[in-house]
């Protein structure tokens, strides 16, 4: 094996684990009892497994083609920096709708942030 053929399967083996972490994020968004830990579901294994996608295509692109891609770069640093902000904001906007949180929640840690505003 020499470098490049290393270099391959590595690449292949950050788009596998991606794959299977999607898999385990879409089995969480199904099981979990409320819409709080679906989203953390969503946004946190979800964002893992999109950003492993992009390092291995990146990867892969740059031992092969010896091309550096900015726009996978673009793409890794966009989705870093977006999707947790995104589900935070999502799971605030839920929580000022007054959805309920699971009968199996121990502790309401945004009710004592938001009855300190009020």
């Amino acid at each position: 094996m020499n470098i490049n053929e290393i270099v391959e399967f590595s690449a292949a083996l950050l788009i596998l684990l991606s794959a299977i972490i999607s898999v385990i994020s879409a089995i969480g968004m199904i099981r979990f009892p409320d819409v709080y830990t679906r989203i953390h579901a969503a946004t946190k294994s979800t964002t893992l497994a999109v950003l492993l996608t992009l390092t291995g295509a990146f990867i892969y692109i740059w031992s092969t083609e010896a091309f550096i891609s900015v726009r996978l770069l673009l793409g890794i640093v966009f989705v870093f920096l977006t999707a947790p902000v995104a589900g935070h904001l999502i799971i605030r906007a839920a929580y000022r709708s007054n959805v309920k949180l699971s009968d199996l929640s121990i502790e309401d840690e945004l009710g004592k942030k938001f009855s300190k505003e009020k």
